[in-house]
């Protein structure tokens, strides 16, 4: 039997109520599975909440915690808006290299949803692009030295009087970068019965980056004949899963692309909710719910758990936990088709008196496995 040693970071806002409803859940089903492992968990923190007492939303201890981790499931984070820290989520996928984010979106009976039958997978690159947050702010003397280097070497004379007025984001995208995220998606789409693999970019515009990401990524496709492999631009892509979802599978991204696409097809299957996440790489894996902190509601055990557990069932798939992992699974599936015990946005009507909260949710899951 083994045991897997698992940090669970609890967050700030809603996250440490979701964590330990997560925590619960995940206890409970390897408990009810025969034969199944057993966790050793660490807490830890992060986010806004801990500022005042550390300095930092990202103490060192928490990063030792995750670097010594055979897993990680982090409960959601808040990341100022315009302002402030940089994402606590962004700085843990470039501190550990969790080049791969990988996002199911499936549909679940009793989700109020325009669609059914959903079963995609979105693997976003999680390093490099826009979203690294390379950036240089206006005004600033790096910004104008930057600026004045961009325009001896550019032929667009339109931005040339903007020096002091302008902000910059760098968009790196390399080879090794893509390469490596598309050989993960089409290693998933292998190793998991998925058929086909689109790859997705705006070429046509970003010629030497997206376009490096395009001809890296059909370097790829022609090493895995046995899956069947497209290119679709961005915003082409936006239209088709909207339009005709059932066509696709897996969905390999850089990015920014990746963070946008994700909550579209997190829309398709009822929302952020529902969505959970993983962040997978050579030095780690860290899990999570692709939802944000929802700090107005802290401690008021109203938000729903189903995003951070079936994070959990993730992670527990990644520790070859794949029994106790499907016994979650199945159990969330059927305390929400039964749509009784359920928080107030799994309800047909949000404000159904009948609503549970976070911690009832989790209690309904547990009893569905025994």
């Amino acid at each position: 039997m083994a045991t897997h040693k698992v940090t669970l970071i609890t967050g700030d806002g809603t996250g440490p109520e979701l964590a330990t409803a997560a925590q619960r859940c995940i206890d409970a089903a390897l408990a009810a599975t025969p034969g199944a492992g057993k966790m050793n968990w660490t807490l830890a923190e992060a986010g806004v909440d801990i500022m005042d007492k550390y300095g930092t939303p990202l103490p060192e201890a928490t990063i030792e915690a995750v670097r010594s981790a055979d897993a990680t499931l982090k409960a959601p984070i808040t990341t100022p808006i315009g302002k402030g820290f940089r994402s606590v989520n962004v700085a843990l996928r470039q501190m550990f290299e969790l080049y791969a984010c990988v996002r199911p979106c499936k549909s679940y009976a009793g989700v109020r949803s325009k669609y059914k039958d959903i079963d995609l997978v979105l693997v976003r690159e999680n390093t490099e692009d826009l979203y690294a947050g390379v950036e240089f702010e206006m005004g600033t003397p790096a910004t104008i030295e930057l600026f004045e280097t961009i325009n001896r070497l550019s032929t667009d004379k339109k931005i040339k009087s903007a020096k002091e007025t302008t902000g910059i984001s760098i968009k790196p995208i390399s080879v090794e970068g893509t390469r490596r995220i598309v050989k993960y998606g089409f290693e998933y789409a292998r190793a998991n019965g998925r058929k086909k693999v689109t790859y997705v970019h705006k070429a046509n515009i970003m010629k030497y980056t997206d376009g490096l990401f395009k001809s890296v990524a059909e370097e790829v496709a022609r090493e895995y004949p046995d899956i069947e492999s497209e290119e679709r631009l961005v915003d082409n892509m936006c239209m088709q899963l909207v339009q005709k979802p059932e066509l696709y599978d897996v969905i390999v991204l850089p990015n920014l692309y990746g963070d946008i696409l994700s909550d579209l097809c997190a829309g398709l299957v009822g929302g952020l909710g529902v969505a959970p996440g993983a962040n997978i790489g050579a030095k780690g894996a860290v899990f999570e719910a692709t939802h944000g902190s929802a700090p107005k509601y802290k401690g008021q055990n109203k938000v729903n758990p189903t995003a951070i557990i079936l994070s959990g069932m993730l992670m527990l798939r990644h520790l070859n936990e794949t029994a106790a992992a499907a016994r979650l699974e199945n159990a969330v599936a059927k305390v929400i088709a039964e749509g009784k015990q359920v928080t107030y946005d799994l309800k047909l009507d949000r404000n159904d008196p009948t609503a549970v909260g976070t911690k009832e949710m989790a209690d309904a899951i547990i009893a569905a496995m025994k």
